[in-house]
């Protein structure tokens, strides 16, 4: 390999990613019965993709009504985090869903725009956590955590609205 090529190495396929979704999926039933509505917001990119195959399995274990939305970040201006497509978001569990949590500091963002709102309580979901948490945003539920240096990164891969890998290279 030239020195431009970067060996993948794959830490998720696309049967393992969806089986890691669908026990997130039973724990986010377990954690939350009993409760009147979940709003999952996927984080703008993969973190949708994600938080697509979530409702997907949550709909065929849960019988409390779940609806989604998308947390826009724009890289430039963070601060300006926004949340799109979502309503009712008082009084109601909210999950925020993103693809892999490096260092926190997405989720964190993404959480800025729920300040506007009175959810019941927001939990964090990731289908792939890093070790690196250099801001206090730890996910409440984690597909696979995966202990790597800090010069390797961890990037999923999807195809339409499912994932179809999770490398590290």
């Amino acid at each position: 390999m030239g020195p431009d090529i970067v060996a993948k190495n794959s830490i998720l396929d696309a049967d393992a990613a969806r089986r890691r979704i669908r026990r997130m999926a039973y724990e986010v039933a377990e954690q939350n019965t009993g409760e009147t509505g979940i709003v999952i917001l996927g984080i703008e990119g993969n973190g949708e993709v994600v938080a697509g195959q979530l409702r997907q399995e949550l709909s065929s274990i849960f019988t409390v009504p779940v609806s989604t939305g998308i947390v826009r970040i724009n890289k430039k201006a963070p601060l300006d985090a926004r949340i799109d497509g979502a309503t009712g978001i008082d009084g109601k569990v909210i999950l925020v869903v993103d693809d892999v949590s490096n260092t926190g500091k997405t989720l964190l963002y993404a959480l800025k725009p729920l300040l506007s709102f009175q959810p019941k309580k927001i939990q964090t979901l990731v289908l792939v956590e890093r070790s690196h948490k250099l801001f206090a945003v730890q996910p409440d539920f984690v597909g696979l955590s995966v202990s790597t240096t800090l010069q390797e990164h961890i990037t999923v891969e999807t195809d339409g609205t499912i994932v179809t890998g999770a490398f590290l290279h």
